[in-house]
């Protein structure tokens, strides 16, 4: 604006000085032309009627923008990466098959693991008490129930101590689970999730868990390696089902064995490579990852958390919605640079005509009335050419192509733990979440009636693993949920609830803090 004034003010004096009789009527109508056409109208519309319009337009299409920021930036976006769960696959997963092990039958081991699956709020858990219930078994109440993020539940189940979740929840209490790894290494390879369970201190089976894929997965990742998107897909399962589902759907990149809570390290990862990250989820866990991104994409049909913490939403659940989204954003900044081009061209051409420039060679003046119809012509040039959004349709989804795909896939066992905290942050790597879809839930290592711990040392340096002295779980001093200082040195916890029960009892725990064995008495 001050470079116009400045061309007004020039115009006018040249007029004056140099122009014909009535000189300074001739130089204030100029120079009053100059500011009419150089109103900035059809600036100003240029930006905010293309984001209008194509946020109206992702609405219709079931994907709901929460600001113009998210359509703007959704452009630069060359790398997404999507949750597995509820994302790519349906986000209900089933009981499909039971292996036991041992003396335990079949509706004997999924009695015990249901039963102490019924108090978690996790969808792995949930469908083993649907499939136990479907099976019309009587589940008897739990007691003693606890959990640990990414590594199983715990609970005692009519006199017998239950353990539901990982090998390394297993091996975490003791318990060799080598006769369950080759089932569980098979269901993998296959896609499926592999449920670790044990009874008493024994391997007691492995719980077969399904979670589809939805139809559109693969076609929507076709579509969006076809705009130039890098597609990654984020899960807890461990490497081999991680790897037998991006292949089905055509991933080429995998993080796998990723804890809920180091999702957003994983993002900020991405983001340090030079990248523009937008991030898919559907869960509670995703809220973070979802705000740490460049965009946040919240599939509709899951948790209200992540919603809240996401930029765009896709109502329908699809994939689809995602290229849809990306489509939609590049259309419409296109359609901004075009309007920018009308308004600045109406200036670039106007300005100069209302000062004057043609009058020495061809005697002709712009006048205010002509210069004000000019002006707003500029602007409604600007308000058709943003309507033009209105008829953008998203192409279908390609035909998904996803033969001779092979993943590479990215684990805790490619990231050395000491490298994260160099770097100043977890990378997302470390303990593998349950077998498959990220069970969230954990088992402090409970071995029969009684309690296994290991002593700390009495300098307060932990070691490599140690041992929570309520459960006796073992702990890596860098990825304990808590830990507290006592005489005997720091002591470590695999959850908040033993934390809690420490806080509340510290006298009943601080043998175990010393190296001694507590509890005898209750085996």
């Amino acid at each position: 604006m001050p470079a116009v004034i400045a061309i007004a003010i020039a115009t006018f004096a040249i007029w004056f000085v140099a122009g014909p009789a009535p000189a300074f009527t001739l130089a204030l109508v100029s120079a009053v032309s100059v500011l009419i056409i150089a109103c900035p109208c059809a600036l100003g519309l240029a930006t905010p009627l293309s984001v209008m319009v194509g946020t109206g337009k992702g609405a219709r299409a079931g994907i709901l923008i929460r600001s113009a920021e998210a359509l703007e930036t959704a452009h630069k976006l060359d790398t997404i990466v999507l949750d597995k769960t509820g994302t790519i696959t349906a986000g209900k997963p089933a009981l499909t098959d039971i292996r036991p092990a041992g003396r335990w039958g079949e509706d004997d081991l999924l009695t015990l693991v249901a039963a102490a699956e019924a108090d978690s709020e996790h969808p792995l858990g949930a469908a083993i008490v649907v499939g136990a219930r479907d099976r019309g078994l009587t589940l008897p109440t739990a007691e003693g129930f606890d959990s640990v993020t990414g590594q199983g539940v715990q609970a005692t189940v009519a006199g017998h101590a239950i353990l539901v979740g990982t090998a390394r929840l297993l091996a975490g209490a003791g318990i060799d689970a080598a006769v369950l790894e080759g089932t569980a290494a098979e269901l993998s390879a296959d896609g499926k999730t592999p449920v670790l369970a044990a009874i008493d201190g024994e391997p007691a089976g492995v719980l077969v868990i399904a979670d589809p894929v939805k139809d559109d997965s693969a076609a929507a990742i076709a579509a969006l390696r076809r705009l130039g998107v890098e597609v990654v897909m984020i899960t807890g399962d461990n490497a081999t089902t991680a790897a037998a589902i991006a292949r089905r759907v055509g991933v080429r990149r995998v993080l796998a064995e990723v804890l809920p809570e180091r999702k957003a390290s994983e993002i900020q990862r991405l983001q340090a490579e030079g990248r523009k990250v937008g991030m898919v989820g559907d869960g509670i866990n995703d809220a973070p990852a979802l705000a740490a991104a460049d965009v946040g994409l919240a599939i509709g049909t899951g948790t209200d958390v992540a919603i809240e913490a996401a930029d765009i939403t896709l109502i329908s659940g699809s994939l689809g919605g995602v290229v849809t989204a990306v489509g939609l954003s590049r259309a419409t900044m296109r359609n901004i640079r075009q309007n920018l081009f009308f308004a600045l061209a109406y200036n670039g051409i106007g300005i100069p005509v209302a000062a004057g420039v043609l009058y020495p060679a061809f005697g002709i003046r712009l006048s205010p009335i002509i210069a004000a119809a000019a002006m707003a012509a500029s602007s409604l040039s600007v308000v058709g050419d943003a309507n033009r959004l209105r008829r953008y349709r998203p192409a279908p989804l390609p035909a998904a192509g996803v033969s001779g795909v092979t993943p590479q896939v990215e684990t805790g066992s490619g990231h050395s733990l000491d490298v994260a905290e160099r770097n100043g942050a977890h990378n997302g790597h470390g303990t593998p979440a349950h077998g498959g879809a990220g069970h969230a839930h954990g088992a402090p290592a409970h071995t029969g009636g009684g309690h296994t711990h290991v002593r700390v040392a009495a300098n307060g340096t932990a070691p490599e693993a140690t041992a929570d002295p309520v459960c006796g779980m073992q702990v890596h001093p860098a990825t304990a949920a808590a830990h507290r200082d006592t005489p005997a040195g720091t002591v470590y916890f695999c959850s908040a609830g033993c934390a809690a029960a420490f806080d509340a009892q510290p006298q009943r725990y601080a043998a175990a803090a010393a190296g001694t064995v507590p509890g005898e008495g209750r085996r």
